[in-house]
């Protein structure tokens, strides 16, 4: 399938992945010729509305050191959960910028680009989010040089979406694998707050997903099971099993940024 950066004549119904993007439009030089990207202190805070966000699995490695990584909806998309409620990535800090030490998903890397269907003509389109606050007329980084022609700042970042697009095929690839062995289980995640007294409270559900069962992949034939290993998504399926455990993790964010309780006055 063919990649451009110029809208071509013709174009038909343009259809793709929105999150974060409110204003997706074919990279043209005629309208974006001026245009570019300018640095600014706060790159992440479009990200603060991302609390569970795509993932491809060669990332399930580096993701799985930050929090859970799970599979949703029919398609079983893999996401990067980065907080317990809707519309509030809980390690994009105030200040526009992730936590240290938190992985960055390929996804969030990549705006304001992103690649979009172009079904008419059987392509894909590189679109920008005009809406994205750092893409200014004569920013630093411009999409077009004085020729028309896509400058170096747009063929890094083109390149960086190609490649993207090859992982998430990668990524369908592996699911379905999952998909054909039937591994996949209905998983909660839960948490067990304290009462005043020290005492166990009633148990909370936080999630419900979809998740790789270990008694499943324990039950495996052999050669099913070397079959994973030697293709690469035996790893990832660890990688995605210990992830689990990151419910902690956002669990104890949660808690610690709650307001604190009143505190009665001393005598």
């Amino acid at each position: 399938m063919a990649t451009t950066a110029q809208q071509a004549p013709g174009l038909g119904d343009i259809s793709g992945t929105v999150l974060f993007y409110q204003k997706p439009e074919p990279l043209n030089p005629e309208l974006h010729g001026k245009l570019g990207v300018k640095t600014i202190e706060a790159p992440f805070r479009f990200a603060k509305s991302g609390h569970a966000v795509p993932l491809t699995v060669g990332e399930f490695p580096l993701a799985a050191l930050s929090g859970p990584i799970i599979f949703v909806g029919d398609d079983k998309m893999p996401i990067a959960v980065m907080g317990l409620n809707a519309g509030d990535n809980m390690f994009v800090q105030e200040n526009g910028l992730f936590e240290p030490g938190v992985y960055i998903p390929a996804y969030v890397r990549r705006y304001p680009f992103v690649f979009a269907t172009d079904d008419a003509q059987d392509r894909m389109v590189l679109c920008i989010d005009r809406a994205a606050e750092f893409i200014v007329e004569g920013g630093e980084m411009p999409f077009f040089e004085a020729d028309n022609q896509p400058s170096e700042y747009t063929k890094r970042c083109m390149e960086f979406c190609n490649n993207f697009e090859t992982e998430r095929r990668r990524t369908v690839a592996f699911v379905q694998i999952l998909k054909d062995l039937d591994l996949f289980e209905t998983k909660t995640a839960t948490f067990t707050p304290t009462n005043p007294d020290g005492t166990p409270a009633e148990t909370q559900k936080i999630a419900e997903y979809f998740g790789v069962s270990e008694e499943k992949l324990n039950k495996l034939p052999p050669e099913k099971f070397i079959e994973l290993r030697d293709n690469g998504a035996l790893g990832q399926i660890y990688a995605h099993l210990m992830s689990l455990v990151g419910w902690d993790r956002l669990v104890a964010l949660a808690m610690a940024r709650a307001p604190a309780p009143p505190q009665a006055a001393n005598a």
